[in-house]
């Protein structure tokens, strides 16, 4: 087994099956390494020297950003994925912050960095006449290093669900951890194809979708996530794997059902965050096995999800993996639920998860110690998760640690209560957070987007949450918001901050708010 990803990719270098499908094209992996090698060497070429070889890929789901992912692991640089849905300064700040050096952009993304100041930064367009001069004058490849398992292949920013993003130092050893270990599990090999429509820029696609791809010697077919569009594309690129974060699933399940979906090669659908409903029908729509873990760019804190697990938990940990109080930094009591399903001892049972035995595969935040350092309090590490854990170790997401809600004087946290809510066939995503009370602490409110087609009333609503026996009287939502779409990441996550925001003003929306009988439009 190769150590690095340097190492892993030589081996695909004489390989004549595929590598990328993209529209009608098709390139080899000996076709494939051969461009990543000449773009490594015109890279290593032009660089100072005298400077970290930090190369910035703002780049849309293309071969050109396979490409360039592939030329950081050959030329032994570090490749810094941009969220190009960023904008502004906050763009720049992103550049900057890794101490970029190369910036790979195209046409389709050159005009976002149109009047920012990017100092000592040289911007290549991938789409130009003078990058094409540059590859076909680029020298045989020797690589800027040769490469260890703890070396940095690439930083990635984290989503940025709450608080400014953060740039991850990723070493080549955790990607090469995360793809074997999937390519393993699922018996991929160069047969197959993965559909890439995750960002290529973010954790989630790189360490469950090109890793797995490279580690297999398998396809790679990028695309932009569309739900309209992701049957076409499974069955066009004859797609046998995909990887999903946030909330895909749920926005294809929302599109109308065919009578031939299953009809298509897919077998595998890997990712994190689905909801348990999701993943049925999911499974049952097309086909196909989904497996959903607890997953985070840091990789500290590492849960798996066996056949066994009980509907709602994320899986057990692996050794080192708690939940902690933060404040007295002792280890939470164990969830007890009655005879319905609901938590009875929520404040004592719900904390942070940790890390206790350390970092785990994370090696801190680039450029950034204080972030580094909150998260490594006391040797242990924070993930701003909240969950509890049952007597048998089995683990429940809670929320973030911005999730609390302090209603009526009772703890309360978002997560269990989506999960109820979902119970609603209607229902395609939903979204529950605190607003402020007109007295003291917070009221839930939620915000949901039905399903294509579906139509729910207050009257239908109120009779749902009147049949849900594990629901707290407290958690019964205040505020009802039915939205046609919910302000999210790249990478599908709900940004709750948003939402919060906005409150409960009732102009421009259908909004729905309990009067302690019934829901009723608010005003």
């Amino acid at each position: 087994m190769p150590d690095t990803l340097q190492q892993l990719l030589r081996t695909r270098a004489d390989g004549d099956t595929p590598a990328v499908k993209f529209g009608d094209d098709v390139w080899t992996w000996r076709e494939h390494i051969a461009d990543a090698r000449r773009q490594a060497a015109a890279l290593i070429a032009l660089a100072d020297a005298a400077r970290p070889l930090h190369v910035g890929a703002l780049l849309g789901n293309s071969p050109d950003m396979l490409t360039a992912l592939a030329a950081a692991g050959l030329g032994g640089y570090v490749l810094c994925g941009i969220n190009t849905t960023r904008r502004g300064e906050a763009l720049a700040r992103d550049i900057a912050r890794v101490d970029t050096q190369i910036l790979l952009t195209d046409a389709a993304h050159r005009r976002l960095l149109d009047g920012l100041d990017l100092p000592g930064v040289t911007v290549l367009d991938t789409s130009g006449a003078h990058w094409a001069q540059l590859l076909a004058q680029a020298p045989d490849l020797a690589p800027h290093r040769e490469c260890t398992p703890d070396d940095t292949f690439m930083m990635i920013f984290t989503s940025g669900t709450s608080g400014e993003p953060k740039a991850v130092e990723v070493p080549h050893s955790t990607v090469l951890f995360a793809g074997s270990a999937l390519v393993q599990r699922y018996g991929l090999d160069s047969r197959d194809t993965c559909y890439l429509a995750m960002p290529l820029f973010h954790s989630n696609a790189v360490y469950a979708g090109w890793s797995v791809a490279v580690g297999a010697g398998a396809a790679m077919a990028p695309a932009s996530f569309s739900a309209s569009s992701f049957l076409p594309d499974i069955r066009r690129y004859g797609a046998t794997y995909m990887n999903y974060v946030g909330k895909p699933l749920a926005y294809i399940l929302a599109t109308p059902e065919q009578p031939g979906d299953a009809d298509n090669p897919l077998r595998v659908a890997f990712g994190n965050e689905a909801a348990d409903r999701d993943i049925e029908a999911f499974g049952r729509r097309f086909g196909c096995t989904v497996w959903d873990g607890f997953g985070s760019t840091e990789t500290a804190v590492i849960i798996t999800r066996p056949d066994d697990c009980p509907p709602g938990s994320i899986g057990q940990g692996f050794p080192g993996v708690a939940i902690y109080n933060p404040e007295t930094l002792t280890e939470c009591a164990a969830a007890r639920f009655d005879a319905h399903g609901a938590l009875l001892n929520a404040e004592a049972a719900t904390g942070e998860l940790v890390n206790t035995s350390g970092s785990g595969l994370f090696r801190g935040y680039y450029n950034d110690p204080a972030a580094t350092g909150e998260r490594m309090r006391g040797g242990i590490y924070w993930s701003g998760d909240l969950a509890y854990r049952d007597e048998q170790g089995w683990i429940y997401l809670a929320g973030r640690t911005g999730d609390w809600m302090r209603v009526d004087g009772e703890n309360l946290t978002a997560a269990p209560i989506e999960r109820i809510l979902l119970r609603l066939p209607e229902v395609a995503v939903v979204a529950v957070y605190p607003v402020p009370d007109e007295h003291v602490g917070d009221q839930v409110m939620a915000a949901m987007v039905l399903q294509d087609g579906a139509e729910l009333t207050p009257a239908g609503f109120a009779e749902f949450i009147a049949a849900q026996p594990d629901l707290s009287p407290k958690a019964r939502p205040r505020y009802v918001w039915i939205a046609e779409e919910l302000p999210s990441t790249a990478t599908n996550k709900i940004l709750k901050r948003e939402l919060i925001a906005r409150g409960t003003d009732p102009r421009g929306r259908s909004l729905w708010e309990w009067s302690g009988q019934d829901y009723r439009p608010a005003r």
